[in-house]
């Protein structure tokens, strides 16, 4: 959530970020209202508890004339302050409930628009022409099916669609993408962390994911859980109420966990094959750091992301993500797009989101200064989301016979073992 003093000194602004995102501005002069409201009503209320603990001083020293007319006032301030403490409450409930519903403030870099409205800041690698090659090039899923890696089929009559098995060199190849993933993470400081896959309301609540994306959580009513989309809940819920000494920051953790997600309005997009499924595994890192610091360590989370893709020998492009398309959370975020050779266009592997102070505001973070306290900075960057990643090392590696040459970075953790071969025609 924002800071509402923020709120109340520059509206206009938050006003603007609304406006940016696509969603309702008058939310602003709503929350504007019930937080004067609730300000109103608390001076109100201790007001009225003020001369109550006057009153009752006074009570034993009066008249009995005198004590009577007290008596009859402090029946009608014990009505008066019950009243109070009931509308300050309800303010407050009002005020938090529609707090929770604002997007975070907009970076001011931020392109404005919907999804096609990004910017592309830089690309990298050469992409493939097939045709100089010779050969036409397969898909990832026809490509799964020679290597004997990939298995839709099963996968559907098994859990029902966009589930899917990993096979043999396909399973092999998610477990080098995630110990590569990983070794390149501790390598840069990062602290593994293998995280729970459920979490409680709160959790998902204060990272932002019951807003906008409440549609595409799972939810286990009987038990009030609900299946972590991303392990940047976990993370970042990992320090939830605690307070942080300033030399401890920056923290920072790598994350792998399954994944779930509805794709709820994805009806018709990426039928087929594993680039958009209902359950993944992905390495996720995420920092903590003072929010002077965060647009720095923004592009830190970039930049190990490019290293990262560069690595497995992909050619992608970084853009800018429009204003609409940010996620609640984000007050700005980039993605790392691989080329994607049977759809002729880039596809998102990667992003990084500054969060700003949002997250450990709703979780109730904050790091200790001297004898300051204030909430901190969260930021999160997928490293290696499996699935699409594998779509793009079988397109863009793949060679005529469908076998599939395997990056360098990932040869160690797959036996040495150079190339993919074929297994079924």
């Amino acid at each position: 959530m924002i800071d509402l003093r923020l709120l109340r000194e520059d509206p206009d602004r938050v006003r603007a970020s609304q406006r940016a995102r696509g969603e309702d501005v008058a939310l602003v002069d709503s929350l504007l209202s019930a937080d004067e409201r609730r300000r109103s009503s608390g001076v109100r209320f201790d007001e009225l508890r003020a001369e109550q603990k006057s009153l009752g001083k006074l009570i034993p020293k009066a008249s009995a004339e005198e004590k009577a007319e007290l008596l009859k006032r402090a029946e009608q301030l014990k009505a008066d302050v019950k009243a109070a403490d009931a509308e300050r409450d309800a303010a407050a409930t009002e005020t938090h409930e529609l707090l929770l519903q604002l997007g975070n403030l907009v970076h001011p870099d931020v392109p404005v628009g919907g999804e096609e409205d990004f910017v592309t800041l830089e690309t990298h690698g050469e992409i493939r022409d097939f045709t100089v090659e010779g050969f036409e090039p397969k898909d990832h899923l026809e490509l799964g099916t020679i290597l004997g890696a990939i298995d839709t089929e099963r996968g559907a009559k098994v859990s029902g669609s966009r589930f899917y098995f990993l096979t043999g060199v396909g399973a092999l190849l998610e477990l080098a993408l995630v110990n590569a993933a990983i070794a390149q993470a501790t390598a840069a400081g990062f602290t593994p962390m293998l995280t729970p896959a459920l979490v409680r309301p709160q959790s998902m609540a204060g990272t932002g994911f019951l807003g906008q994306a409440a549609q595409d959580v799972y939810h286990l009513d009987k038990d009030d859980l609900y299946l972590v989309g991303t392990s940047e809940v976990a993370l970042a819920a990992y320090h939830m109420d605690e307070i942080i000494d300033a030399d401890r920051l920056p923290l920072r953790y790598a994350g792998f966990s399954p994944c779930f997600r509805r794709e709820a309005g994805s009806h018709g997009k990426d039928t087929r094959g594993i680039f958009r499924v209902h359950q993944f595994d992905k390495v996720e890192m995420f920092s903590y750091v003072a929010p002077e610091d965060s647009q720095a360590e923004h592009q830190r989370l970039l930049d190990w992301e490019k290293q990262w893709l560069t690595s497995l020998e992909l050619p992608f492009r970084v853009i800018d993500v429009a204003s609409a398309d940010l996620g609640s959370s984000a007050s700005r975020k980039f993605d790392c797009e691989a080329w994607i050779p049977t759809q002729g266009k880039y596809r998102e592997l990667t992003s990084t989101s500054d969060c700003t102070e949002f997250q450990s505001r709703r979780l109730q973070i904050r790091v200790r200064d001297g004898k300051q306290v204030k909430p901190l900075a969260t930021l999160n960057g997928t490293l290696c989301a499996v699935p699409r990643t594998i779509v793009a090392i079988l397109e863009n590696h793949q060679q005529a016979d469908g076998s599939v040459r395997v990056p360098e970075v990932l040869r160690p953790y797959l036996g040495g073992r150079e190339v993919l071969e074929p297994v079924a025609k």
